[in-house]
């Protein structure tokens, strides 16, 4: 068995255009078609996962959950997810990044509708895990292959545009929560939310039709075949490459850790400390999703401008700055609602370099399953942060808890980001 190092056959490509939709122009039309599958994948995910932090306090009210049990909820979708993503991207190694994609579309689409009829809590905990493991691989499968299919001068810009496409899911799910709440009384309404949840599956039969598998996933499978030396789930924790692989776990922990620990609970902060309606907060929820759309354009652009490394220390030092103000000073709403966009961008925009960031770290023959492994190991452990922080409230302010978690969360993205090597413009090898 070979031994990976992503520091060998390290080869660079010029970024001479970093204008953020050079890469669009330049694309052909099985580039496109594979974007455009991948963004609107992630965006049905993003809105699906965020449909639950929305109807929490529902959830709250209607079967007298605590705060600390309602986020349990969060962690064991996103621990689940965790196993998911890790196996999704071993799986792709083996069968393929876009059948995988299908695969795990169905999953966790199929398990949201069983969230929309389940009778109780404990049912509902149950069907967000096995929803979960669908989640992680997705993202393992769809991030891949947008980082084999998209040319290394542009794969920071090609992927972060890809990653904004979560900020169109989360306002997807605020405008369903704001129009069902509206027209449905709450214990009716948050069902619908999970029926919602669902529209996920009908991107299959486009990816089926349109979307081909990169030439060099499939150069590195035909070559394993041949040779007989197919990847291990365990290699990734062999050799020089295990340095990488605990490294990028931390700094990936670090960051899903905050952005959970913010995103989740800030619907009911807004509800419970801000007294505020749950229609109400749909203008501050808007102002936090502008600004993480545009945090993640920005962050694709900054990418391939200045690097995956920086664009990780810049944010996260602005996203303890921001996630403080927020929290911590007596502001009045408007003052509040004007934060908000900051906190989204600075929250959410460094997601734009991770997917590149990862992609370009591993050799192929290894790529699903350490990229899986590292973001959704990550994810797994910043589940956590949901628990954490609602336990953490019930001894006080639910402010005061995010703001804990959040802090110490991104203090950890800095560090191993620090700790890591650039990767831009790596070239990638079907080895």
């Amino acid at each position: 068995m070979t031994t990976a190092d992503p520091t060998e056959r390290i080869e660079r490509a010029e970024i001479e255009d970093t204008s953020l939709l050079a890469f669009y122009r330049d694309m052909n039309p099985p580039e496109r078609r594979t974007f455009w599958a991948c963004a609107a994948g992630w965006a049905l995910d993003g809105m699906d996962f965020m449909i639950y932090p929305l109807v929490i306090g529902t959830i709250i009210t209607l079967w007298k959950v605590d705060p600390g049990s309602a986020g349990l909820a969060g962690t064991v979708t996103l621990l689940a997810s965790a196993i998911g993503g890790w196996l999704g991207g071993y799986v792709s190694d083996h069968i393929g990044r876009v059948r995988t994609l299908q695969i795990t579309i169905i999953w966790f689409s199929f398990f949201s509708l069983v969230c929309a009829v389940v009778q109780n809590f404990d049912q509902l905990l149950i069907a967000r895990a096995v929803l979960g493991l669908g989640f992680g691989g997705e993202w393992a499968a769809g991030a891949v292959l947008m980082g084999e299919a998209i040319r290394p001068q542009y794969r920071g810009r090609a992927v972060g545009s890809v990653q904004s496409g979560w900020a169109v899911g989360w306002g997807l799910a605020v405008l369903s929560q704001a129009v069902l709440f509206s027209l449905m009384p709450a214990e009716t309404a948050w069902r619908w939310m999970f029926v919602i949840g669902a529209l996920p599956a009908l991107l299959v039969f486009y990816i089926r039709r349109s979307v081909t598998e990169p030439e060099i996933a499939a150069a590195a499978r035909a070559k394993q075949a041949a040779s007989g030396d197919r990847p291990a789930l365990w290699e990734i924790f062999s050799g020089r490459i295990l340095k990488t692989t605990i490294l990028a776990s931390l700094m990936v922990t670090g960051c899903q850790g905050g952005y959970y620990a913010i995103t989740f609970w800030v619907p009911q902060f807004l509800t419970k400390e801000r007294h505020l309606s749950i229609v109400g907060s749909t203008g501050y929820l808007s102002a936090l999703i502008i600004g993480s759309f545009i945090g993640y354009l920005v962050g694709a652009w900054l990418a391939d401008r200045i690097g995956r490394r920086n664009l990780f220390l810049i944010f996260s030092l602005g996203a303890i700055a921001v996630v403080l103000l927020y929290t911590q000073l007596p502001l009045t709403n408007e003052i509040l609602w004007v934060l908000g966009f900051p906190l989204g961008f600075f929250a959410s925009g460094y997601f734009s370099g991770i997917g590149a960031f990862l992609t370009e770290l591993y050799p192929t023959r290894l790529r699903g399953s350490g990229q899986g492994f590292c973001y959704n190991f990550g994810r797994g452990i910043g589940a956590l942060f949901p628990f954490l922080v609602g336990a953490l409230s019930a001894t006080t302010s639910l402010a005061n808890a995010i703001a804990i978690f959040a802090v110490v969360a991104y203090a950890v993205f800095f560090i191993a980001a620090f700790a890591l090597p650039e990767t831009r413009g790596r070239v990638l090898h079907a080895d």
